[in-house]
């Protein structure tokens, strides 16, 4: 067995709780593009804790990039509404429009990690 980071294997427990993230993450991801649906931000908030422990645990395998990557996507969402937030206040249609955008790239990245941890691969 080589020292390769794609090819050292994490525990179970580790991978266990990369899927309970990503579970968290797609409920909120979801609720965010479906008209009406509502997910707590407290699901956001449990399931990136579990990100920010849990990285450590992670360092030199592929699933330190699952970690990272969900970090990163929560983090860019975040700062994505918060920056399209005024444009709720001055013409509501662009506000929706910029919303839905944030929304559906933030579900298509957690289910493009889910899918790349089924197959036991890192993210780009």
């Amino acid at each position: 067995m080589t020292n390769d980071i794609a090819t050292i294997e994490p525990d179970e427990g580790l991978k266990t709780w990369g899927w309970l993230s990503y579970l968290l993450h797609l409920v909120v991801a979801v609720a965010a593009v479906l008209p009406g649906a509502q997910a707590s931000i407290t699901l956001l908030v449990i399931a990136l804790v579990i990100d920010m422990v849990k990285r450590g645990d992670a360092v030199n395998t592929w699933q330190a990039s699952h970690f990272s990557w969900r970090i990163r996507t929560v983090l860019w969402a975040s700062l994505l509404y918060l920056v399209t937030a005024p444009l709720w206040f001055l013409l509501l249609v662009p506000g929706w429009i910029a919303w839905t955008l944030i929304s559906v790239w933030f579900l298509y990245r957690i289910v493009g990690g889910m899918v790349r941890m089924n197959a036991n691969r890192a993210v780009e």
